[in-house]
């Protein structure tokens, strides 16, 4: 197990973004860890004092001291196949994989005092404190039931929602629950209201089994790794970083007039990205040719300014970025309790980005009812976002049809580009008074060596007590929770932001990354290229095939 939890703790870097603030903890770090001579762990408990382990192999339920990991007791479990376990502060409940049941056992005895079927296959359990929950992964659901009859009061998707997803362990911390799953080996965050996934973490090894909450931090056994681990779940920081990537991307915008006429005048814009979370630049960016200035917009947008003049026909002129950049995965934990209200929002911020514009059309009816739907009475900043997320979600689908309308044509039309959907959002939020900006990128097609011609935009709100936290109501247009949560305080390490906005700039327009502005002495046909290349720095790879110097391999 040691290498997984050093693994873990070698990537997680917790950056901070307030000065002078100290680093408590990163989640998903191993604080203790203890081998378990069992074979097949699976569920696990606390009862206030000690741990308690079901294995599958002896068909025993094992009571372990937290402090050391020492086996101090066992009894037999109630079934063949013990999977899920939970205590409920008299008796530890067990759920049988085979028989479809939880079993309440007095821990003391030995004796099952009660049995509850069960409707569906769950394996985790776990107890609220006048409640059960399941998690059954066949079924897709996470269910709270009356532990007399097993009604069930109401259910929502577990984090995977048949996305290829196993999830066995569950637990409650008080507010939330926490989920376990073996195939992405992730443990989510879960909201026990709403059943959002809030954020996640890596297990500290493959095949995480049993959840249980201490009061204090969550533990989670191992069922591959035969290991019992203490993890933190609280973050010191408003993000972590993970998964560093150097790379080097060549950003060109280039223009060819055909004529026959003259371009007098050709004025082209670059954003220049500066360091964030996702990405430290290690130089600073190179132009080619230099710049005739550089000029920032309203937003504190910088933008290198290039200035062709007389490009006559068959005349091609180019503007080029060269960023050097280590890019990173980013997730954000926000405790939405501890997030402020509207009124704390800093005035210049609330100012500058609760605006209407030209793409917004905030006073529009369309827009003005959707906020009332999607928020009722709600006033929280974090679930403001999340409530005018999934509206839009719920009533959009992705569609790349040319063109950017404005958000009342883009909501009344129900589909739309990522740009189209950042209008919504921004419009949405602004209409809500929560301030919002745009990020506007150059992406990582897939490989580390691939082109970017095509580009990406999300949303960025603003949470009193946290800052500016991205949402991407495009990417993580799902039925997942898992994955609209990885676009909900989330960013994969395959971004360089370039532009932070929220439109009408004197530069960029509601573009990003480039724009440009011409005038022309008669007829003239342009063609404008704009892209990113993207080459990986520092990577090797092997051949597939050898030959001889001189010799053509035939493999």
């Amino acid at each position: 197990m040691r290498r997984y939890s050093q693994a873990l703790l070698a990537i997680l870097v917790v950056t901070l973004v307030a000065a002078g603030a100290a680093a408590q903890g990163v989640p998903g770090t191993v604080l203790r860890h203890f081998a378990l001579s069992l074979k097949t762990p699976t569920g696990l408990a606390w009862d206030g004092q000690h741990l308690w382990v079901a294995d599958l192999d002896t068909a025993k339920l094992y009571e372990i001291d937290p402090a050391t990991g020492a086996v101090l007791g066992s009894l037999d479990a109630p079934g063949y196949q013990p999977m899920g376990l939970a205590w409920d502060g008299s008796q530890l409940w067990v759920v049988d994989a085979l028989d479809k049941t939880a079993y309440a056992v007095d821990p003391a005895s030995g004796v099952t005092k009660r049995a509850l079927p069960l409707d569906t296959g769950a394996k985790g359990i776990t107890w609220d404190g006048s409640a059960l929950w399941t998690v059954d992964a066949r079924a897709g659901v996470i269910s709270r039931l009356d532990d007399e009859d097993g009604t069930t009061f109401k259910s929502f998707p577990n984090p995977m929602a048949h996305a290829r997803g196993d999830e066995l362990g569950l637990a409650f911390d008080g507010t939330r629950l926490w989920v376990s799953d073996r195939l992405s080996n992730m443990i989510y965050r879960v909201d026990s209201a709403t059943g959002a996934v809030l954020d996640s973490f890596p297990s500290p090894g493959p095949y995480p089994a049993g959840l249980a909450w201490d009061g204090q931090h969550l533990w989670c056994v191992g069922y591959e790794t035969r290991e019992l681990y203490e993890l933190e779940t609280v973050s010191g920081s408003p993000y972590v970083i993970s998964e560093p990537k150097h790379e080097l991307l060549t950003y060109t915008e280039a223009w060819r007039n055909f004529g026959p006429g003259v371009v007098k005048t050709l004025d082209v814009y670059i954003a220049v990205p500066h360091d964030l979370p996702n990405q430290k630049l290690l130089k600073t960016p190179v132009f080619e040719p230099a710049p005739t200035d550089f000029v920032t917009d309203k937003w504190g947008q910088k933008c290198a300014h290039f200035v062709f003049k007389d490009i006559g026909a068959g005349q091609k002129v180019s503007a080029v970025m060269t960023v050097d950049a280590t890019l990173y995965k980013v997730r954000w934990y926000v405790d939405p309790a501890k997030v402020g209200g509207l009124d704390e929002i800093p005035a210049d911020i609330r100012a500058a980005y609760t605006q209407n514009s030209t793409k917004l059309v905030m006073e529009d009816p369309i827009i003005q009812k959707a906020v009332k739907e999607a928020l009722g009475e709600e006033t929280n900043p974090y679930w403001m976002a999340r409530k005018i997320n999934k509206y839009i979600q719920d009533h959009m689908y992705y569609e790349l049809a040319g063109g950017w309308n404005v958000a009342p044509t883009v909501l009344a039309r129900g589909s739309g580009s990522c740009s189209e959907y950042s209008f919504v959002m921004l419009a949405m939020c602004h209409a809500a008074g929560l301030p919002a900006r745009y990020a506007g990128s150059v992406v990582i097609r897939g490989d580390d060596a691939s082109r970017d011609d095509v580009f990406h935009r999300w949303v960025e709100v603003y949470l009193p007590n946290y800052g500016w936290f991205p949402v991407d109501p495009s990417g993580g247009d799902s039925d997942v929770p898992a994955r609209v949560s990885d676009f909900f305080g989330g960013l994969s390490n395959r971004f360089v932001i370039t532009t932070l906005g929220a439109g009408d700039s004197k530069t960029l327009g509601w573009d990003y990354d480039s724009a440009a502005t011409w005038t022309a002495k008669g007829r003239v046909k342009l063609m404008q290229y704009r892209g990113g290349d993207w080459v990986p720095v520092g990577k090797k790879y092997e051949p597939r095939v050898t030959a001889q110097p001189g010799e053509v391999s035939t493999k």
